[in-house]
């Protein structure tokens, strides 16, 4: 499981980089590679919606993550 983490929290942190590019600058790293171009929609290639979701499923993966290290730094305190 370990392997699963690191490369969901990789993609997640790529995800979060995408994002800010976007918002700063209005350029799609994923879209300028995976797509026609960083003018094209995120929907222009199915390489790029396959990359978005599979991001989307890493964030999912580590809100699970970080909800069983809370519960299990919650147990350790009470002790």
């Amino acid at each position: 499981m370990r392997a699963v983490n690191i490369i969901s929290l990789l993609l997640v942190i790529v995800g979060g980089l995408n994002w800010g590019l976007v918002g700063l600058f209005d350029f799609d790293l994923v879209s300028a590679i995976f797509g026609n171009g960083a003018a094209e929609t995120a929907t222009s290639s199915s390489v790029s919606r396959v990359i978005y979701v599979v991001v989307a499923l890493s964030a999912i993966w580590q809100i699970g993550t970080l909800a069983r290290t809370a519960s299990a730094d919650r147990q350790v305190s009470y002790r």
